[in-house]
């Protein structure tokens, strides 16, 4: 296990040393790509996009200057560039509404997202935030599985943080009513009663 810290490696890094670099890449390779994945929606593009975000921050990484965590201010890279190449493709499109949710069926949001995250669950979760918009995508996988703050998430994004406050939300309710044919059977009230 390596227990070497971001700094230290990004330290090595800037003084020549290029595998410090690779270890980067290995830490965080994963991650860079689910979010780009996400957005782009085509493997092949995300492969691309990820690689072009890693050669980004290696040639900006004199730039980094430890106000943001290291994983922060990589992903707002690879958000970055995500979205020039939906620009570029002419992909980026609006965040539309997909159905009506009830204040009631908003309550249980929270829980049927935690319900979806067992093992046997994940492929569904991820397959429904596909169908979401880009934008919505990314900061929904960097809220719940990345646990990124909603600060954190404004300042990878450049979007003010009542701005993410409401994107999540809303796009909370976009994912629950893809995932609600799954999870409404399986959540029941506090009378034992399916919602």
């Amino acid at each position: 296990m390596n227990t070497t810290t971001d700094q230290q490696l990004i330290d090595q890094t800037l003084k020549g040393d290029t595998r410090s670099f690779g270890v980067l890449v290995e830490r965080y390779q994963d991650f860079v790509f689910t979010i780009v994945y996400r957005m782009v929606k085509v493997r092949e593009e995300a492969e691309e996009v990820s690689q072009d975000s890693f050669v980004k921050a290696f040639e900006s990484l004199g730039s980094y200057r430890g106000e943001a965590k290291f994983s922060s201010w990589l992903y707002s890279i690879a958000y970055r560039k995500a979205l020039d190449a939906l620009r570029k493709n002419k992909k980026y499109k609006a965040s539309e509404i997909i159905d009506d949710i009830t204040e009631g069926e908003v309550e249980v949001i929270d829980n049927a997202l935690h319900f979806l995250e067992d093992k046997e669950r994940k492929k569904t979760i991820q397959e429904c935030i596909l169908k979401l918009p880009e934008e919505e995508a990314a900061i929904i996988t960097l809220y719940y599985f990345e646990d990124q703050s909603v600060r954190e998430i404004a300042g990878i994004t450049e979007l003010s943080e009542d701005n993410i406050k409401v994107k999540l939300y809303r796009s909370r309710k976009k994912l629950f009513s893809l995932l609600k044919h799954f999870v409404l059977p399986e959540i029941t009230n506090s009378n034992g009663r399916a919602i």
